[in-house]
């Protein structure tokens, strides 16, 4: 990532044991990250004008580093982790939360577990306690283990009733093919079926280390204070942050092998909309394109008045929905777009789409395009960090993906600084590969391959 003065680059070379702050956001809080002896790292951002405070609770740890017999293990383990502690029954761990107004929940991604609440912050002690208690106390009895197989079942169940879930699910499977960024987080039913206790449990044990925690806390808190209370809820949990000379976890060097060949997949199921993605190869998170990429997926269908839409929806009434995607992981992404319609008018919106695609490829966006794209993405950037859940999230994904919180200024500036001629080069790149296309829908919904 490109540096300038408003932000400090940490990686992972900070002493443990260590506290410093990170940058002043003339514009939003103090931000501060402490880095405890045993690699956990703990970041704070002030906000003094508002009432509440968000925690988050982020594990290093996702689908993708599930060997292929333990597929679904992340997601599963998330839910038992609220299913009762030593100290707390199920119950008693969502009415600590109700009680004082405030909302929990948790979601598994394919490179990251996280729990989160937001609360008043005079609350803050009791979150944090709960929330420190589930990751450290989890009981993953056998009797909770069987029963909530059920619930993620369900969940199975109800994604493979949508059909917009499951072009997605199969165009990840078909670029990735059988690797862990090609399978599915909620797993499969054969897999859920026969995960066990001792599974699960190990897979907890294995991963839920102090070393691959983050916890982010924004709102209105002070820093070394938040520190006391994470300490002392882990003591309460008979894990000693203080000790000991871990540095943080970083991901090992390894990259994901795409499907570079596109290709055609269709997947029948008898659904009332045709379903539709085509996508291609892209840039890896750590990119420094990745400012380009995103005005380039924010002027080919990132809104109403974007050049997907406009073409497909606006002019020619083909869809409800079509949008653009970009995906990325440590050594991988894609490149999208998605759209559902009619199954008689499949093959003319894939056409529409591809014509889109190509005229961006040819000759690029449009002077005014760029500056729209550039202002729909800082905009909704700045808007998004107006609460407190928006910038707990943002502090622990910088630090999870690159050991570095940019201020929203330096990010300004980068987006802002994105020329025609880079949206132009890096659409060409892309889009100049075999495309891969994926449907969903009905026997009778055709598309060209």
């Amino acid at each position: 990532m490109p540096k300038s003065k408003s932000a400090v680059v940490l990686g992972f070379e900070q002493s443990p044991g260590t506290t410093r702050t990170l940058l002043t956001e003339k514009d939003g809080g103090l931000v501060k990250r402490t880095v405890l002896p045993s690699g956990l790292r703990i970041l704070t951002e002030q906000m003094p004008t508002v009432r509440s405070a968000a925690i988050g609770i982020w594990v290093n740890i996702g689908s993708r580093d599930e060997v292929a017999s333990q597929t679904g293990s992340a997601h599963y383990l998330e839910h038992l982790l609220f299913k009762g502690t030593k100290n707390r029954s199920a119950l008693e761990i969502s009415s600590a939360i109700d009680a004082v107004g405030g909302e929990m929940n948790a979601f598994t991604s394919k490179e990251v577990t996280c729990f989160y609440t937001r609360v008043l912050d005079t609350s803050v002690p009791t979150a944090i306690d709960v929330l420190v208690d589930m990751i450290t106390s989890a009981t993953i009895t056998t009797v909770d283990v069987d029963q909530e197989r059920t619930v993620v079942l369900e969940e199975i169940a109800m994604r493979d009733d949508d059909p917009s879930d499951i072009v997605h699910e199969q165009f990840a499977k078909a670029m990735y093919g059988d690797a862990p960024l090609g399978r599915s987080i909620l797993g499969t039913v054969e897999n859920i079926s026969s995960l066990s206790r001792r599974s699960i449990h190990g897979f907890y044990q294995k991963y839920y280390t102090p070393d691959r925690l983050v916890i982010s806390v924004a709102g209105n808190i002070e820093h070394s204070e938040v520190v006391k209370l994470i300490r002392k809820a882990f003591a309460k949990g008979g894990v000693d942050i203080g000790s000991g000379d871990k540095s943080p976890y970083v991901p090992g060097n390894t990259k994901a092998k795409v499907n570079r060949d596109g290709g055609f997949v269709k997947f029948n199921k008898d659904t009332e909309q045709a379903n539709l993605v085509i996508g291609v190869p892209s840039i890896d998170r750590s990119d420094e394109r990745r400012y380009i990429l995103n005005v380039l997926n924010a002027a080919l269908g990132g809104g109403m008045s974007s050049r997907l839409f406009q073409e497909v929806s606006e002019k020619r009434g083909l869809v409800y929905t079509v949008y653009s995607f970009a995906q990325q992981f440590q050594d991988a992404g894609v490149a999208g777009i998605y759209a559902g319609c009619n199954p008689r008018n499949l093959e003319t919106v894939r056409e529409v789409c591809a014509n889109v695609i190509e005229d961006i490829v040819t000759n690029g966006i449009t002077q005014a395009e760029l500056e729209k794209a550039k202002g729909q993405l800082s905009g909704g950037m700045v808007l998004g960090l107006e609460d407190t859940g928006s910038r707990m999230s943002r502090n622990a994904r910088n630090e999870l993906n690159f050991g570095y919180v940019a201020s929203v200024s330096e990010v300004l500036d980068l987006v802002s600084a994105v020329t025609l001629d880079e949206v132009h080069t890096l659409a060409h790149h892309l889009w100049s590969q075999k495309p891969l296309t994926t449907v969903v829908g009905p026997k009778e919904a055709k598309a060209g391959k």
